[in-house]
């Protein structure tokens, strides 16, 4: 198996098909179209719970965040804390919308508001950028897999996709829980091993890892200056609180409370409240996951500084990947193991993905316009057929990654992580906008400004990105309430007041 050992590749494979047979197991009893897409509403809070925080923990995020620590400190602890928020918020006020009825996508929520135009495209959106940012998310993974196997890119992708595929084709969303809640233990024990094994590594152990750090100022989390030392706002900082507390939120409001990926597993929930503790309780664990992998960067440092590499390191991102292939390799079985939690987290975004993007072309475009006449056995067998299509789309998005270049890959992620914002402001505008009937001039004078809204900031934050400075952490906060300012301005003017 090239320069994976037997032992390192038997452990990668019993790790691949104990996720995959969790998730047959799981989803064994999807037997319609509502069960395959909504797990019968009958799975138990706890699994939701540990499967939100595998869906929104990716391969970039494992091998990344213990390089921030590693150049930084640990202020990246200020942004879990603003999820923390947003979470408390989604519960609250956002979760009440999903549970009203009997809907399948965040969007139908929006569709019964404002119709058919605003919910599709809400949909479109959330369609487009999350099949080109998982097929790269799916390339990015695949790459450690070549390099240690010397298996083509294009047969690591199309083996990774056709597991998740495997288990996902059956069980639907129930397979995709439990094969998350499995997945997550199997990233965090992986992130566990690296700790132990660097700490191990450092004479005096954890406390001389942490005296270090401490020496170097590696243990600031807290930074609540809100200007930059010229008395400007500090808008393009990510390290501070505020970004942190307020941006934090915005950006957990719009993944967590409109995103299809994470709405679809609260309305698989046995009730409102399940979900909304399942939801604010993954918080905490994200904070703690965060702070695991930030104590593995400073574990990291203080390694290196014992153990000096050969060849300097190329940036915080290459500091994991370099201890994984320097010490780690070293141990018997500890690569199968990091390569097993790399995949778990890579899986386990795939298999949501192909989930989430299936229920939002059948629910949102294909079954309005069949209406009432399509059999619920039609309706599972196109949602099916709908998720093989996304599967073999993602592939192929993944095995030309390597034809792009890195800003093109990174241009696709940022357009994922600001477009949430922009279906945030259209629920904003759902709750503030005046009450009106469906298919009433009022409703459709709503309609027509909140699909002027969306479109005019979809162009407005593809001008930001591009443009300007801004911290990422302000793309959810400018994306939501700019499409509600103009929404409520369009709206105002249309039925004869006057904007103040």
């Amino acid at each position: 198996m090239g320069r994976l050992s037997a032992v390192d590749g038997a452990i990668l494979l019993a790790t691949l098909l104990v996720a995959a047979g969790a998730g047959l197991l799981g989803g064994r009893r999807a037997g319609g179209a509502r069960a395959w897409l909504v797990g019968e509403r009958d799975v138990p809070w706890w699994a939701i719970l540990f499967s939100i925080v595998a869906t929104e923990t990716s391969s970039v995020t494992f091998l990344s965040v213990p390089g921030v620590a590693y150049e930084g400190d640990l202020r990246f602890l200020q942004l879990p804390l603003g999820f923390l928020l947003g979470r408390w918020w989604v519960a609250r006020w956002l979760l009440p919308l999903y549970f009203e009825g009997d809907a399948i996508t965040s969007y139908e929520v929006l569709g019964r508001r404002f119709g058919p135009g605003v919910r599709r495209a809400s949909s479109l959106l959330f369609l487009v950028t999350r099949t080109l940012a998982d097929g790269m998310r799916l390339y990015l993974t695949a790459l450690p897999l070549k390099l240690l196997t010397g298996m083509p890119i294009a047969a690591a992708i199309a083996a990774m996709t056709a597991i998740t595929v495997a288990y996902t084709f059956v069980g639907g969303l129930r397979a995709v829980v439990w094969t998350d809640f499995v997945q997550f233990f199997v990233y965090v024990g992986g992130g566990v091993l690296a700790l132990a094994v660097a700490v191990g590594g450092v004479e005096g152990g954890m406390a001389s890892v942490l005296d270090l750090a401490r020496e170097h100022g590696k243990l600031r989390w807290l930074d609540p200056a809100p200007f930059d030392a010229d008395g400007t706002l500090a808008l393009e900082r990510t390290e501070l609180l505020w970004a942190g507390l307020l941006g934090g939120a915005f950006l957990a409001l719009a993944t967590h409370g409109t995103d299809q990926l994470m709405v679809q597993r609260y309305l698989c929930a046995r009730s409102r409240r399940e979900a909304g503790f399942a939801l604010v309780a993954s918080g905490f664990v994200v904070l703690a996951q965060f702070a695991l992998f930030l104590l593995l960067g400073l574990a990291l440092f203080a390694w290196f500084r014992a153990h000096p590499p050969a060849t300097p390191i190329a940036g915080g991102d290459a500091v994991f990947p370099a201890f994984i292939a320097g010490r780690l390799a070293q141990i018997p079985g500890a690569v199968g193991v990091i390569l097993g939690g790399l995949f778990a987290v890579s899986m386990s975004t795939l298999s949501s993905s192909l989930n989430s993007s299936s229920a939002a072309l059948v629910n949102d475009w294909l079954a309005p316009t069949i209406g009432r006449s399509w059999s619920d056995a039609s309706r599972l067998r196109a949602t099916r057929l709908a998720m093989a299509g996304f599967a073999c789309v993602q592939a192929a998005c993944g095995m030309t990654g390597a034809a792009l270049e890195r800003s093109v890959v990174h241009v696709v992620l940022a357009i994922a992580s600001f477009t949430t914002g922009l279906t945030l402001g259209l629920f904003f505008l759902a709750r503030s906008l005046p009450g009106a009937a469906p298919g009433s001039p009022a409703a459709r004078r709503q309609g027509r400004a909140a699909l002027i809204a969306f479109a005019v900031m979809l162009a407005a934050m593809i001008g930001i990105w591009r443009g300007t400075s801004l911290a990422w952490p302000w793309y959810a906060v400018a994306g939501s309430l700019g499409t509600w300012l103009i929404g409520s301005a369009i709206e105002r003017v249309s039925r004869g007041g006057s904007i103040p």
